[in-house]
Formats: structure tokens, sequence, C-alpha cells
């Protein structure tokens, strides 16, 4: 018996900090690579966007899911796995008919500093270490698709005038057709919103119980506190010394980068777009 945590969070906004520190606790632990949307998407490979709905988890798709969950955690000894991929911010629903025990943490940051910092993933060269960590995780069947696709993608950023790739993230409905009316920044903006109002509109339908909310902001000005908070919602106990690891690997420096960085025309181009989003969540 083990528990599964699926953290869930739109892109930059977090979630490998959290991940991170949380496997950092005994008999928690997770894939050694950033994410395994690969299996999540196994079965519907070919679906347009990452936004499943929750009837696309048909038998086979879940027992080839939690099949990965089951051994993971069998093999490593876990009480508690934990999963972290971007993409499950548009699929909550589905996620939950797959893993119906999950807990989720869901974290949010300023959508306007996740922009600045999706940009630059946007324009990021080749990665081959990172690459090859999360292609351990591609199903065999599916390897010739992604292969293609990862190949079009590369080479779509040596030809763009933005030097941009032609996807990244998490792909909303919609979302490969946005650049015919918005830009790159434009873009990142509503991708973010496309995710946390997703993610929040499913997790609103899960018991109250089974689901933590966390302010980036309020983490990392406060980690020792906020960290306590998530594990006890989990039943953990923070070890003793955990406290300073938190306090000297967690900073708070990040907040308001992402602001700067596009400037206040930046700034006052892309709030209408996102307005309400931001506004709900206190930004």
């Amino acid at each position: 018996m083990y528990e599964k945590v699926v953290i869930i969070g739109a892109p930059r906004s977090g979630t490998n900090m959290l991940r991170d520190l949380l496997v950092e606790l005994p008999g928690v632990g997770t894939w050694p690579c950033d994410e395994i949307n690969y299996i999540w998407r196994h079965g519907n490979v070919r679906f347009p966007s990452d936004a499943f709905p929750p009837q696309m988890a048909t038998p086979p798709v879940k027992a080839y899911i939690k099949g990965h969950f089951d051994r993971y955690a069998q093999r490593h000894g876990l009480n508690i796995l934990v999963e972290k991929t971007c993409a499950n911010s548009l699929r909550v629903g589905f996620v939950d008919e797959v893993i119906p025990d999950a807990k989720y943490i869901f974290i949010v940051r300023d959508g306007l500093d996740a922009v600045g910092s999706a940009l630059i993933r946007w324009k990021a060269e080749l990665d081959i270490p990172y690459l090859m960590k999360k292609m351990r995780y591609v199903p065999a069947s599916d390897l010739p698709y992604y292969a293609l696709r990862y190949f079009g993608n590369r080479l779509y950023r040596g030809f763009s005038g933005e030097k941009r790739l032609a996807v990244w993230g998490p792909v909303f409905d919609g979302m490969k057709n946005i650049f015919q009316n918005h830009s790159l920044d434009e873009a990142c903006a509503l991708q973010w919103a496309a995710c946390v109002d997703s993610s929040e509109r499913d997790l609103n339908r899960i018991p109250a119980e089974r689901v933590i909310r966390v302010g980036y902001e309020d983490f990392v000005r406060n980690p020792v506190g906020e960290f306590a908070r998530i594990a006890n919602f989990l039943g953990q106990e923070v070890p003793s010394g955990f406290s300073d690891k938190l306090s000297s690997n967690v900073s708070s420096s990040s907040v308001g980068k992402g602001r700067v960085q596009l400037g206040a025309a930046g700034i006052e181009r892309l709030t209408p777009l996102i307005k309400d989003t931001l506004s709900r969540h206190g930004y």
C-alpha cells in the first residue's frame, strides 16, 4: 500500500521545487526524470492536445498508467509516490479517473512572473541529458511518433524568426493556432491561464480533503511554515533539521522577476488577456 500524490501547476510555477523537496522526506519518491507525460498519453498519443476529458481514461489506459505507478512504488519501497507533469493541469478529471485515490497539491504562481520564465524555455537550446532521462519512459510503440514530432519541433526552431519551438509545455485546445493572432509572450500568458483555469475547475469537483492549495509566493517567503502545512496534509512529520534545509535552499528572489523582464509595456499588454485568472488568485 502506498499513497499517490499529484502536483498540479502551470509551467514555471514551482512544481519542480515542490516535488524535489517532498522526495527528501523518508519513504517518498518519484521518477528519475522531470515528467512522465509520455506515460500519461499512452493510448491517446495522437490526441491533438493535453486536455484529455475523463472518458478517455478507458480500462486499458487506466491499467497501463496505474501499472507504472504500482511497479515503481513497489520496486523502490515507497510509502508515497509523487508525480509532477505540468500537462496534467489541463486534465485533472482524467487523472482522477486513472488514480481516484490520489491527493493533489495545487500550486499557483503570479501568471506574469510565470510568463517571463516560460519565454526562456520556449527558446531553449537542446538539452540531451534532460531528453534522454525522459526518453526512458516513452512506450516503445509510441517512439516513432515522438521522434518525428521532436525532430519537427527542433527543425521549426531552426527556421523560426523568433528562434522558438513550435510547441512547448502543456498543449491546450486551440493552442496550435494561437500564433496566428498572438505573439509568443501572449501565447505564454494564455497557456498559463488555460492551465490554471482548467485545474481550478476540475479540482473544485474533487473532495476538499484530497486537495491542498499553495501559493508560490507564500511558499518561497515562508517555506518552513508552508512545507509543514503540506506535510501535515500528507500525514507526514517534518524531520529534525529539515527546516534549516528549507530556509537555505528556498529563495524568494524570483518573485517579481518575470514582471521585470516583461517591463511595464509588456505587463500592460498581457494583463487584459488573463486579468480574470490573475484576480481570482489575488494577483
